[in-house]
């Protein structure tokens, strides 16, 4: 079904000006009460929004916005590093066979670039651990994207027992979706223990792994959630249906050129054209070179000489006369508003502008190499309460399977001055494991 489109600028009768239709954007939080929607006798999950629909009306916004959609990648892949690792330097090399074998069995790349932008996106992330069928190790580790799961409403001891996973766009009965126990946010690795030690079948759990907030609910709100209940995001996209309805419903003009009849008569003359038919055309090869000598690179720089005389007035009369008409861009008044827009929202998303090139003007890009550098070196550091809330996963895989002398890790990517003859290196903040390694 094609998707209707509300937003637009219309023309307003009798009058030299536009109006601008937009729709009230959606918040990470409702302001009414949001109740379980049920499934069955013995199921039921929380939604997320009041249509259940939220985290796809906020990536439709992110999607809709250049500089928006540029920070969260990049916030993601920052936190990303130079990538998750199963540290097996103090480990024996059975150990470190094993670890590589589970590697190999799981896309831990695309698994942790994913989780770090759920993270980024809605505050948390869900982890998917399968154990073999004896129970005994965990051999698959799988993300699901967060937007397509939700959460059963809390037992009386606040545990969210079970999570479901589905397309929620085209939801219709219980079996679209795929319910996946849940362990305990608070203790997964006990609750795991606990669940094995008492017989349960069970192979396949569920961890999630959420951003502390300051008011708890369900899906968290993440903190640039004050975008959307503030005012710049609408400014900028205001902004943008503004330009574009200059753009369309004007006709700028670039050059004037005033052509005296005399230029006309003395190419007729000179060239003996008489037939008027003849004549029209040649007027319209003259328009052309005139335009062709204005325009192209091979021609900057060129000058256009023409002779003029005095009439009896006293006033200059050329043949030809070029007037060039306001040089700025068509829509350049809300240049310093646009900038002021940008800054606005990477300042919302923690991004400086600096490091994605997202504010217009070349006054934008005078920060030095070591500004930029000592900036995306703060904003590696800032990721550290995220990867330690990441981690939780990978360390009860690690404890469960056996696994002595391994650990998680991200190393960052530290760019280097020129005295250091290489580009980059990557640095760990791990006391038992520092170690640098070039990049060129």
């Amino acid at each position: 079904m094609e998707q209707l489109i509300f937003s637009s600028v219309e023309n307003l009768p009798n009058a030299r000006a536009s109006a601008a239709f937009t729709e009230p954007k959606p918040v990470f939080k409702e302001d009414g009460e949001i109740t379980p929607t049920i499934l069955s006798d013995t199921h039921a999950y929380m939604p997320w929004g009041a249509t259940n629909l939220m985290p796809f009306d906020i990536i439709d916004l992110i999607e809709s916005d250049e500089t928006l959609a540029t920070c969260q990648m990049f916030n993601a892949e920052v936190c990303y590093g130079s990538g998750l690792q199963y540290d097996t330097a103090q480990a024996a090399d059975t150990v470190a066979a094993d670890v590589e074998d589970f590697l190999l069995d799981n896309d831990l790349a695309s698994y942790f670039l994913g989780v770090c932008q759920d993270f980024k996106h809605f505050a948390f992330a869900v982890s998917v651990i399968i154990l073999n069928t004896e129970g005994t190790k965990i051999v698959r580790l799988i993300r699901k994207e967060a937007c397509y799961c939700r959460f059963a409403p809390a037992d009386t001891h606040g545990k969210i027992p079970r999570l479901y996973f589905a397309n929620w766009r085209k939801f219709a009965t219980l079996g679209d979706c795929e319910i996946i126990e849940m362990l305990d946010a608070a203790a997964p690795f006990c609750d795991l223990r606990e669940r094995l030690k008492n017989g349960d079948r069970c192979r396949k759990f569920a961890i999630v792994s959420r951003v502390p907030t300051p008011d708890s609910t369900y899906y968290p709100i993440p903190y640039y959630a004050a975008l959307f209940r503030g005012k710049w995001f609408n400014i900028k996209q205001l902004i943008g249906l503004a330009k574009e309805a200059k753009l369309r419903n004007s006709a700028p003009l670039k050059y004037h050129i005033e052509v005296s009849q005399k230029y006309w008569d003395s190419i007729f003359k000179s060239e003996g054209i008489t037939d008027r038919a003849r004549q029209q055309a040649r007027i319209v090869e003259e328009k052309r070179r005139i335009l062709d000598f204005l325009t192209g690179a091979e021609n900057s720089g060129k000058v256009w000489f023409s002779t003029f005389y005095v009439n009896p007035n006293g006033d200059v009369q050329h043949d030809v006369v070029i007037n060039k008409i306001d040089s700025d861009k068509e829509g350049g008044d809300w240049e310093s508003d646009i900038q002021e827009a940008v800054n606005m929202i990477c300042f919302t998303l923690r991004v400086h502008s600096n490091l994605v090139g997202s504010v217009p003007g070349k006054a934008q890009t005078n920060n030095s190499g070591s500004d930029k550098r000592e900036l995306y070196t703060i904003a590696q550091a800032l990721q550290k309460p995220y990867h330690d809330l990441l981690f939780t996963v990978h360390r009860i895989i690690i404890r469960f399977n056996g696994w002595k002398g391994v650990k998680p890790l991200v190393p960052f990517i530290q760019l280097t001055t020129l005295d250091e003859n290489r580009d980059a290196k990557t640095v760990t903040t791990d006391r038992e494991h520092r170690h640098e390694q070039t990049d060129k």
